[in-house]
């Protein structure tokens, strides 16, 4: 692999990991945004930190924290 494949696959990297932060946070905040308006906020922040998880393992840790706080009690049982 050449100097100029690993600076570019670098940037790529970079640059998709922006951009997933950048569209995850917007998400987040509108969902916030959505506590005190009128609409689904606790169904838009989830989907705000699930795009996020996509690169960022804080995000993963706290919506597996989240999904295990709101899982019904007896979820496990068949």
């Amino acid at each position: 692999m050449s100097i100029v494949d690993r600076i570019l696959g670098r940037g790529l990297r970079a640059a998709r990991r922006f951009v997933v932060a950048v569209v995850g946070v917007s998400i987040v905040l509108f969902g916030v945004l959505l506590l005190v308006l009128p609409g689904p906020a606790f169904i838009v922040i989830p989907v705000g930190l699930a795009v996020l998880a996509l690169e960022f393992e804080w995000a993963r840790r706290l919506l597996r924290r989240a999904r295990d706080y709101w899982k019904p009690p007896n979820a496990d049982e068949p």
